[in-house]
């Protein structure tokens, strides 16, 4: 990464409220090729204990500085060999901390289209110009005639085109343009309308809500304006940004003008010209973009969060599962899983209407339970999955059933992932399969589909796609990291991710574990083909191997610190193996006796050691619990105003939770019905995939709408 100067380091630091030193620390340790990850957890000492997020931020914030800068070089050298740059235009354009604020200064010497302005210039009239802005001399006004040429055939002309290039100086004045600007991002107005023709369109009304709508632009919520977007988008709304015209002109005049007379009112018709024709439409395409990247960005976070929840779901671990893939006509297809997750046995059942074979279909699972010996049932929750359940509830009743959320397992089945791994399987088999990985391992059966396709969040396809996928691989990368990988069990794709590896990585040691029969240590990793010292460094401490004969090799202790643990133990008069898990030795140890600020050992890390000592490869994300629906309660018809209920939030947005109480629609429990305590977001209350109680409010049953509360 290239150095910052000061003054660019001392912006980010206060954009982003931290030290200087963690910024440069943080850069230098991404140059060097550590990851977020690595940073997080295992350079705390010099980052003075960000975490990821705020490393995540830094990053950005870089490369936000480092596009600027690049465009500032770019448009120093355009105006440069053009033969215009000033030192003071170049300092302004040197001084300037937004792109904005570069494009305004660049205006005057952009290459562009022929304008009005242009071909009055070439008409002769701009000296005409001149002396009517400097709004000094009135006799000019008595000698516009003197400006008639073969091009320009009457004084009316002369002085339109004049007027024409003092709106296009007007457009170009960047000190106008920056507090027109300002005006814009506090007072404007988005309006939104039916598009001419539209109104009584029957696929319009879904956007009905903003045929007649009005609000202030910088309090317009995202979730509200990508809706206004996606109308618009969509043909059906027409949007408008501006603030007061009266404002805007005031002003223009007070930049523009210089007192009153001929002259000035001629230049104040030029200004009105210069906005509504160029500076208006140029700032309302401005504020969208920057209302719809600020959208993009909220709407982003709410699906990393979600993303991330999901992916962090609790896992039921190694354990038999028989999963099934509900279906109507086509049947439920079955698959019987190991504790591994190979296939062991595939069938089909046909429970419900229109065969409704119930008794077979119960004499099939009951067989299948028996003979794989069966620990647990995963239910998809798409169609026919509540009706699954039930049946399987009525008779099955010694092991625990679960509906799992099957969103994106159908991507999953028609991939080339699923191809290769079960290339004589129909999609079928495969999506009944990967809903039974997911309730034993959420992490590593989500990691093999595009993360867009997990199908939480809020108008995942209106925001910018790239960033979105940027976004979600880092929040990917997070996640598998933050778990902690088995190296002996761990897919490719699972691999790929984790710190320092990436796909080439991985699939060396997929090949390499095959060929030895499994790794006994981490040590091991050094001998996979093309794995150096600094893939080792980042990638070790994220990788377990179970039953190694370091017992340290299975927990998050990085091994440049397992030395430290010796000493920790010897200190305590046992071995590494006794010290482990015995929290009274553990609680006696003297941090501050093995601190080694030589070699970047302070507190945070040894506090995290001792964390790690307690309860060594322990799986952050907790059990899988069983969800038990309300009995008699399959459809929204059965709902009624005042039902409790159980449920499981199935989506986060900003404005509510989205929550499955055992129907075919989610209901939503809007934030102010969340919690009795005054809440900025959802997520401060409710998580992915929790468990809660709600009460009905409101049932609407043609539109398929349900509200509920939490509020009891």
């Amino acid at each position: 990464m290239d150095k910052l100067d000061e003054v660019e380091l001392t912006g980010i630091s206060e954009k982003l409220n931290l030290r200087i030193t963690q910024i440069r620390q943080v850069l230098l340790l991404l140059s060097e090729g550590s990851t977020v990850p690595f940073i997080a957890r295992y350079r705390k000492e010099r980052t003075g204990n960000l975490d990821e997020v705020e490393i995540l931020k830094i990053k950005d914030e870089y490369e936000r500085v480092e596009t600027l800068r690049k465009r500032k070089e770019f448009v120093i050298e355009q105006i440069r060999e053009q033969g215009k740059l000033t030192s003071e235009l170049e300092q302004k354009i040197l001084k300037a901390t937004e792109i904005a604020e570069v494009e305004d200064l660049y205006l005057p010497y952009k290459a562009r289209r022929k304008t009005r302005g242009d071909v009055a210039k070439e008409k002769g009239l701009e000296p005409l110009a001149k002396e009517i802005f400097e709004q000094r001399n009135t006799k000019v006004l008595n000698s516009i005639r003197n400006y008639l040429n073969e091009k320009v055939k009457t004084e009316e002309e002369a002085l339109q085109g004049a007027q024409d290039i003092i709106a296009e100086w007007i457009n170009e004045d960047s000190e106008l343009r920056g507090k027109l600007r300002k005006l814009f991002e506090n007072e404007s107005i988005i309006s939104s309308k039916p598009a001419r023709g539209k109104k009584d369109v029957e696929e319009a009304q879904k956007f009905r809500d903003y045929f007649e709508h009005k609000e202030l632009l910088k309090r317009c919520p995202g979730h509200r304006f990508l809706a206004m977007m996606r109308g618009a988008d969509a043909g059906f709304l027409k949007i408008s940004v501006e603030p007061d015209f009266e404002r805007a002109i005031y002003i223009m005049k007070k930049s523009c003008m210089k007192g009153y007379g001929p002259l000035s009112d001629i230049v104040c018709d030029a200004a009105k010209d210069a906005y509504t024709r160029l500076l208006q439409p140029s700032l309302e395409n401005e504020m969208l973009s920057l209302v719809k990247e600020k959208a993009d960005e909220d709407a982003i976070g709410v699906f990393a969060l979600n993303a991330q929840q999901l992916l962090l779901a609790s896992p039921l671990g190694q354990k038999r599962v028989l999963a099934l893939d509900p279906g109507f006509r086509t049947g439920c297809k079955v698959v019987c899983l190991s504790e591994y997750g190979d296939l062991l046995h595939k069938t089909t059942i046909f429970p419900h209407e229109p065969q409704r074979d119930t008794l077979k279909s119960q004499e099939i699972i009951g067989a299948l339970i028996q003979k794989y010996e069966i620990d647990a049932l995963a239910v998809g929750n798409g169609t026919a999955g509540r009706e699954t359940y039930a049946f399987l509830k009525n008779f099955i009743k010694d092991l625990p059933i679960y509906m799992v959320n099957e969103a994106g397992a159908s991507i999953y089945s028609a991939s080339e992932v699923a191809r290769l791994e079960f290339p004589n399987e129909d999609v079928t088999v495969r999506g009944a399969v990967s809903i039974g990985r997911r309730l034993m391992d959420p992490l590593a059966e989500l990691v093999k589909i595009d993360p867009k396709s997990i199908g939480v969040g809020q108008y995942q396809h209106d925001v910018n796609q790239s960033l979105l996928q940027k976004r979600l691989e880092s929040v990917v990368i997070s996640s598998v990291n933050k778990v902690g990988i088995n190296l002996n069990t761990a897919s490719q794709h699972v691999l790929s991710y984790v710190s320092g590896l990436g796909p080439a990585l991985a699939k060396n040691i997929i090949e390499y574990r095959s060929k030895i029969g499994g790794f006994s240590s981490r040590e091991e990793l050094k001998k996979v083909p093309r794995l150096g010292d600094k893939a080792f460094e980042q990638c070790a401490g994220f990788l377990r191997v179970k039953d190694a004969k370091n017992p340290l090799d299975n927990s998050g202790v990085h091994p440049e610190r397992y030395s430290v643990v010796q000493k920790m133990a010897q200190k305590s008069g046992v071995d590494v193996k006794q010290l482990i898990g015995n929290e009274s030795l553990l609680r006696d140890i003297e941090l501050n006796e093995f601190i080694n600020e030589a070699d970047g050992l302070g507190l945070p890390t040894l506090q995290d050691i001792i964390q790690e000592l307690k309860k060594p490869g322990s799986d952050p994300r907790g059990n899988a619990e069983e969800m038990k629906f309300e009995d008699g309660v399959r459809s929204i018809g059965d709902l009624e105003v005042g039902m409790e209920l159980n449920g499981i939030v199935t989506n986060i947005t900003n404005f509510g939770a989205f929550v499955d109480v055992g129907v075919k629609q989610d209901g939503l429990v809007h934030i102010s019905h969340i919690s009795q305590r005054f809440i900025k977001h959802p997520s401060e209350v409710v998580s992915l995939g929790q468990q809660v109680r709600v009460r009905v409010m409101e049932v609407d049953v043609p539109r398929k709408r349900i509200n509920l509360t939490m509020k009891f």
